[in-house]
């Protein structure tokens, strides 16, 4: 089901780009050509069912993951990023013998049993001869293994099955990309479902060229939106703010642009109001998981309300229950579950947490949100996240929109730490601006100014140089809260 759009390409626009990086341009043909070589090389290599691949974010990464499929094998991306610990507990939980790799990832992946190949040494991709013929896929069949970002201990295997992928490509494609012709800028890396889902197989099914950048940077991202002009961007929040932190960066660079969407992770007000202040451009911030193949809800041009991730695509279900399971009024808060052919009903070799996270056919997001009534979905943040101060719950995100309106505050995070009086205190971690001193006495103050009640705001403010994120820009809240505080 995924890959007959990459050999319908390359029968009917053999030339035309499919993706491009800094260092290869391959045209649906070479794509083709390149898969079709390099799955008789997989299929030569391993008996095994899945095979890792540990790459950048590029025209190679396109050709591993169509040469696993075609080989009859299941693509495993894995997040260079992750601990060797992590990598280690993945390799072992997908049962890999064989990872696709170059230099210098490569040198990092030394593990008993397992043979790496390293892509940059094989021969450069020709003109295609002969398409191979498309076997007949059940849509139940796992079509990638993907693992979750592992913000609280090790990864956990999702299992996307071709029908999972397909629904939410095609749910894309309905809701965001329809009409027009279009070129995309894939920022999010690979290994992520968002960058897969979004900057690999929605290009592939529309025919459209897609630009990678192995490595973000802000600079770059500018060039290439001068150059290449494409009317698509797809990243993260973290992504879009270092481009308001870019002096060179102008309103005309962002011109060709259709849809900058936005996910990953909670997109701040300031970041948005910001960049459309500055470059007159909405960020379409979306929503979804891994367990969702990426997106499950995602803003329009057409159909866009701030603060909100938008509606539901086509396909999918979005209920709001409270604490007993029950559902709730329209516009009121609770749990947030997910439904629809785009949802995994299950994880790799985890049925202790497939009994907590899957029930009635939905998935237990574990985040808290509402619908209004025009069926656009707010999320207020995660169950795991809230802050019980005297009984009363507090959602981190409350008081650090607000902090991030501070003068002082470039970035900060809202934490909780035990108490004895009171259950938790609140905690803030600050990361104050360039040339800007933290006082937090002037920020409580700014805060009560706002009306925020005195239980809410931070009992100790910590300044921090750096927030820690996971690879895909999450705050490892964790980490922060068995930081000291003095």
């Amino acid at each position: 089901m995924l890959l007959e759009p990459l050999y319908k390409n390359a029968s009917t626009v053999p030339e035309k780009i499919a993706t491009s990086d800094e260092k290869l341009s391959l045209s649906f043909g070479a794509l083709a050509s390149m898969s079709t070589a390099l799955s008789e090389l997989i299929k030569a290599s391993t008996q095994k069912q899945n095979v890792g691949i540990v790459l950048p974010t590029s025209s190679i990464f396109a050709g591993a993951f169509y040469a696993t499929l075609l080989a009859g094998k299941t693509p495993t991306p894995i997040n260079f990023l992750l601990s060797p610990a992590q990598v280690g507990h993945i390799i072992q939980d997908a049962q890999l013998d064989l990872i696709l790799s170059v230099t210098p990832l490569a040198e990092k992946l030394q593990f008993p049993g397992v043979r790496v190949i390293d892509l940059a040494s094989l021969p450069k991709p020709t003109a295609p001869t002969a398409l191979p013929s498309m076997a007949s896929i059940d849509p139940k069949q796992t079509a990638a293994l993907l693992y979750t970002s592992a913000t609280t201990g090790m990864p956990k295997g999702v299992p996307l099955t071709h029908e999972n992928l397909s629904t939410c490509v095609d749910g894309c494609i309905e809701q965001v990309f329809r009409g027009g012709q279009h070129s995309f800028l894939g920022m999010v890396p690979l290994f992520h479902s968002l960058g897969l889902t979004a900057t690999l197989l929605t290009p592939m099914r529309l025919a459209m060229p897609v630009n990678f950048q192995a490595r973000f940077s802000p600079v770059g991202t500018i060039q290439v939106l001068r150059e290449k002009k494409p009317t698509i961007v797809i990243g993260i929040p973290s992504m879009f703010k270092a481009m308001l932190m870019a002096k060179s960066a102008q309103a005309e660079d962002f011109t060709s642009i259709y849809a900058a969407v936005c996910g990953g992770e909670a997109l701040p007000s300031n970041v948005r109001d910001e960049f459309k202040n500055r470059f007159n451009v909405n960020l379409m911030e979306g929503y979804g998981l891994t367990e969702t193949c990426g997106p499950i809800a995602v803003n329009t041009p057409d159909q866009y309300v701030a603060g909100s991730v938008g509606r539901p695509l086509p396909g999918a279900r979005v209920n709001i229950v409270n604490d007993e399971g029950k559902p709730v009024p329209s516009g009121a808060e609770g749990h947030v579950l997910l439904g629809g052919s785009m949802v995994i009903d299950h994880y790799r070799n985890l049925p202790d947490a497939d009994r907590d996270a899957f029930v009635d056919g939905y998935f237990r997001s574990g985040d808290l949100g509402r619908i209004d009534a025009n069926g656009f979905l707010f999320i207020t943040g995660r169950s795991k996240e809230l802050i019980i101060v005297g009984g009363e719950k507090l959602h981190p995100r409350e008081v650090e929109e607000m902090l991030l309106e501070h003068p002082t505050v470039a970035d900060v995070a809202i934490v909780g730490r035990k108490d004895e009086s009171r259950g938790e205190a609140v905690v803030a971690f600050v990361v104050v601006r360039e040339g800007q001193t933290l006082d937090a006495n002037k920020l409580r103050e700014f805060l009560r100014e706002r009306g925020l009640p005195g239980w809410k705001s931070p009992r100790e403010v910590v300044a921090i140089d750096e927030l820690p994120r996971s690879p895909t820009g999450k705050v490892l809240r964790r980490e922060l809260a068995n930081l000291p505080v003095s």
